[in-house]
Order: structure tokens, then C-alpha cells, then sequence
């Protein structure tokens, strides 16, 4: 690669840095001057059980084995991050290129704003990807998990990668159900929203895993 080409690849990945930072600490701003986002952030956290946590650990493993032999198919080992010479997705901010303390301070700086938004943003997909699954078919649920998936592509992870997301939606999905039926199903006319609760909560405790996991990972490697 020339001399050039390299320059470009560094200007373009502090630029994106520079981007989700921005947008990242936009979020952050709005939650934590808004009372009610506040609120409903402490309503998901406080309602956290273990049943949220107990099959993480084997959704997660189903999710790694997945994306591990989906990126060994000719280009779905391709992403946008990836390829400008980033590491896992750019929301997290790890890449290979080292341009100074933007790219080397990125990943801490982004996993430390992410933490504490991980409910609200857990439940902005859940409301989108799964409200009213009660009234589904199996192939729309599997279609929406799919597309769940598909669409952390703007994040930056390999197509393979995404699919296997796939399986997290569809674990969500199952969570939602769960919840929806706990409180009386059809019944109830608040089931929906009770549903959509309880795979936020399922959701949050994945992501929570996730990004802890990534925070030990960034520990032994700095």
C-alpha cells in the first residue's frame, strides 16, 4: 500500500471516529438531561433478574461459533470498518491503524459513554425489531431476527458477523413472547408493552455481557 493510500485510510478512520464520538456523546447528553429517559433507564435496571443473565453465556457462544464459520464464505467476511483497517465494529472504536490518542483512546472513551446507555438503546431495538411479535408468524419473527441482524452492518462488522446476530434476535424475540405471555397475553391489554420490558431487559443484560467483555479485552491488550 502506498505511502498515499495509507494517509487517506488514517484521515478516513479518525474522521468516523470523530463522527460516532460526537453522536455517541449527543445521546449521552439527551439522557442524562432528560428526567424521563432517566426514569425508564432505572425501570429497566431495576428490574433486572437472572433469568435476564442466565443464558447470555450460551447465546453469546451460539453467536461467536456462527459469525467464526459464516466469515470463512467468500465475502461475508467483508465490512466497511474492517476494511479501512478497523477491528470489530466502529462503535466500540478499535482499529489497527495507529494515528495518535484519538485511535488509542477511542475504545475506552466509547465503552465508558456506552455503558450507561445500554438500556435505552436496548429498548429503542427492541420496540422496533420486536413490538407486537405475539401477532407473527414464525417465518416474520425469523425474517425480523434476520434483520435485526443485518442491521448492525452499519456498524461496521463483517456480513457474516451480522448473521450471525441473528441468533441474539431471535433469543430476543423469545424473551419478548415470555414476557408477553407472564403478564396474561391476550388478556391484558398491557402485555405488549410488558413483553417489549422484558426482552429490553434481556437485551441490555446481553449487551451489558458484551461490552464488559470487551472492557477486559482492552485491559490486557493495552
Amino acid at each position: 500500500m502506498s505511502a498515499y493510500a495509507r494517509m487517506v485510510l488514517d484521515l478516513l478512520s479518525v474522521a468516523v471516529l470523530g463522527l460516532v464520538g460526537v453522536r455517541l456523546a449527543t445521546i449521552a447528553r439527551r439522557a442524562a438531561t432528560s428526567p424521563q429517559l432517566r426514569a425508564r433507564t432505572i425501570e429497566i435496571v431495576r428490574g433486572l433478574r437472572p433469568r435476564h443473565f442466565v443464558l447470555v453465556p450460551l447465546v453469546l457462544t451460539g453467536v461467536v461459533v456462527v459469525a467464526v464459520l459464516a466469515v470463512q464464505v467468500p465475502g461475508l467476511s467483508f465490512g466497511w470498518w474492517t476494511a479501512i483497517g478497523g477491528n470489530g465494529n466502529v462503535i466500540v472504536g478499535s482499529t489497527g491503524r495507529d494515528t495518535g490518542p484519538i485511535t488509542r483512546l477511542a475504545p475506552l472513551v466509547f465503552l465508558t459513554v456506552l455503558i450507561p446507555l445500554i438500556p435505552l438503546l436496548a429498548e429503542r431495538e427492541e420496540r422496533v425489531f420486536r413490538f407486537g411479535a405475539e401477532d407473527w408468524s414464525g417465518w416474520r419473527r425469523a425474517r425480523r431476527a434476520v434483520e435485526f441482524g443485518l442491521v448492525h452492518l452499519v456498524m461496521g462488522i463483517p456480513i457474516g458477523v451480522a448473521l450471525a446476530l441473528s441468533i441474539g434476535g431471535g433469543y430476543f424475540t423469545w424473551a419478548y413472547l415470555r414476557g408477553w405471555r407472564r403478564a396474561g397475553g391476550r388478556q391484558v391489554l398491557g402485555a405488549p408493552e410488558a413483553g417489549l420490558l422484558e426482552s429490553t431487559r434481556a437485551h441490555a443484560a446481553y449487551n451489558g455481557t458484551v461490552l464488559s467483555l470487551a472492557l477486559v479485552a482492552l485491559a490486557f491488550t493495552r
